[in-house]
């Protein structure tokens, strides 16, 4: 018998409630693994956490922005035309 399959016989005599307790615990650690291989923090991070996981990042790969990115970036029209 592999491991799966004793863990699976052992679910399977717990009473209902408890089996929904274990199921829930498993689904959350396979978010919580997924969370990690794919670098995604949990919910709970701050704005401030993220902005300064972006500028690691930007560091990190060295990304830099210059006054000529945003060069020409707003739109000086008037606007849409209004016929009085």
């Amino acid at each position: 018998m592999t491991f799966e399959q004793a863990v699976l016989e052992n679910l399977r005599e717990l009473p209902a409630d408890k089996q929904q307790e274990v199921l829930d615990f498993i689904q959350c650690l396979k978010h919580k693994l997924s969370s990690e291989k794919t670098n995604i923090k949990p919910d709970r991070e701050t704005f401030w956490e993220m902005t300064l996981r972006f500028r690691e990042r930007m560091e990190r790969e060295g990304i830099e922005f210059t006054d000529e990115d945003f060069a020409n970036l707003r739109d000086r029209s008037p606007g849409r035309e209004i016929d009085l």
